[in-house]
């Protein structure tokens, strides 16, 4: 799931890691692809087939992630409409949304006119 991802990216960030290797599944793709659009992942890529698919993680040393905030949790999901999402610190951070168009930033959700679950918030 997502949540064990971001942890494994921080977890790699703090320790001073250059690159991360997990199991690829669809949604922890999606959001590693949409961390790596906002700068805070240098390089994401998917090598090998079918069953043995793993996503490599290349670190970004100059915008680590400072911090995370689990907004959507398995026991308790939280959803909005697209006027409730706000801007993260002040338009430092950035608020990931899933939504039925995928897994968007809260801007994107915003400008697109879609709410949906919010998942996390980075910055």
């Amino acid at each position: 799931m997502y949540i064990d991802l971001l942890i494994k990216i921080k977890n790699a960030q703090a320790a001073g890691k250059k690159s991360l290797k997990t199991r690829y599944v669809k949604i922890d793709y999606a959001v590693a692809e949409l961390l790596q659009r906002s700068g805070f992942l240098k390089k994401v890529e998917v090598k090998g087939k079918s069953l043995k698919k793993i996503i490599e993680i290349h670190m970004n040393p100059e915008r680590p992630i400072q911090g995370l905030k689990l907004l959507s949790r398995p026991s308790m999901r939280q959803y909005r409409g697209y006027r409730d999402f706000r801007k993260v610190k002040g338009g430092y951070g950035l608020l990931v949304v899933s939504t039925p168009k995928g897994i968007l930033t809260g801007e994107q959700a915003r400008k697109d006119k879609t709410g949906g679950q919010m998942l996390f918030e980075v910055w």
